[in-house]
């Protein structure tokens, strides 16, 4: 057996979204989310691709994620927008929401936007990038989630891995993407490990007594089961490793997120079993002609990127990369096809086998 599946990107997709709509989602909703699922494994965050599909259909299943919900807008000005997501799937609402903050960035050079009462949305990375179709402006997503991190010094998992995206433009050079959980690594990370069988680094999550873990399959069970434990801030456990500046970090996507949009945050994201979790999100976009000249920024950007990637590499290391680099090669490298895991293969024909949905692969 081959352990990866090529599959052709539109098959995938309009197996992915035909899914959806077999379970009430909007097809519109529906194309949305299976483009979000698919550009994840397009550029190799296979952790927030195609293998999240049982997630969102085991949701939709137990009325946690709302298929039909419509978005409210509860505020707005020209610079600024409040949405309740209305307790539906987390893909449409970020989509439609950053739609409207680029629109008022464009107008008003600069915009902000937060959702409550949402789901997980994806890779955050994907509604940053969506400012990098209008030439000259930055992009901005961050997101709360379920309750994973352990904070500084303690033992029990209070808050989320809680990512951050940017994306700024370059003239020549891709552009800078960072897209990154303010944890070790987010949890789609040991879900991968334990698809795998493999062990974890013990940096990366603590068991229920708080000692470091390789164990996988043993965070998520006690995560899932809320029995302590869970993953580290980035930096790890201790001040000295700087484990304190990835709690800090963290906390703050919460309070952009969740605290501002008068949403959950902390232990209150998923803190109803059977009710939709309020996971919460803010957006932001800017256009870089608000503080200088576009074309004078895009160069000094091609002149950054191409000044940290022709440093001196450290001994062994061929290349150094800068943030989304690797996922813009795995991008052009999947244009077409994408390759799945096996497990993840089987798991989508069962999920079609059930909503009724025969997939082309």
């Amino acid at each position: 057996m081959e352990e990866y599946h090529k599959i052709p990107i539109d098959e995938l997709k309009g197996f992915v979204s035909d899914c959806f709509v077999k379970l009430n989602v909007p097809r519109e909703d529906a194309d949305i989310i299976a483009d979000v699922l698919v550009a994840a494994d397009r550029r190799g965050i296979h952790s927030h691709g195609v293998a999240r599909l049982r997630r969102y259909v085991k949701g939709i299943k137990d009325g946690i994620m709302i298929p039909d919900a419509r978005m409210e807008i509860l505020k707005e000005t020209p610079v600024s927008i409040t949405v309740d997501g209305q307790g539906g799937l987390g893909q449409p609402v970020s989509y439609r929401t950053m739609e409207k903050v680029i629109e008022k960035a464009l107008e008003n050079y600069i915009a902000f936007g937060v959702v409550r009462n949402s789901n997980h949305y994806g890779i955050a990375g994907y509604y940053a990038m969506m400012a990098l179709k209008h030439d000259g402006l930055i992009g901005i997503s961050i997101t709360n989630s379920a309750p994973l991190v352990v904070p500084t010094n303690g033992r029990d998992a209070i808050y989320g891995t809680n990512p951050i995206a940017f994306a700024v433009p370059c003239k020549e050079e891709k552009a800078f993407v960072l897209d990154m959980a303010t944890s070790t690594v987010p949890r789609g990370k040991l879900e991968v490990y334990n698809r795998h069988g493999k062990p974890i680094p013990e940096v990366w999550a603590t068991d229920e007594t708080g000692k470091p873990t390789t164990d996988p399959s043993v965070v998520l069970k006690n995560l899932l089961e809320r029995r302590g434990g869970g993953l580290l801030p980035l930096g790890g456990a201790e001040e000295e490793t700087g484990g304190h500046k990835g709690y800090g970090l963290g906390v703050i996507v919460d309070i952009f997120s969740g605290v501002l949009s008068n949403g959950a945050f902390g232990l209150d994201v998923y803190g109803k079993k059977g009710e939709p979790p309020n996971v919460c999100h803010f957006f932001g976009a800017m256009r870089v002609d608000a503080f200088t000249d576009m074309n004078i920024f895009k160069e000094n950007m091609d002149k950054y990127m191409r000044m940290l990637k022709n440093s001196n590499k450290a001994e062994g290391k061929e290349r150094i990369y800068v943030a989304g680099e690797k996922e813009w090669e795995q991008e052009e490298r999947f244009s077409r096809e994408v390759e799945i895991y096996y497990k993840v293969v089987e798991d989508m024909r069962e999920i079609g086998s059930e909503v009724g949905v025969t997939p082309p692969f």
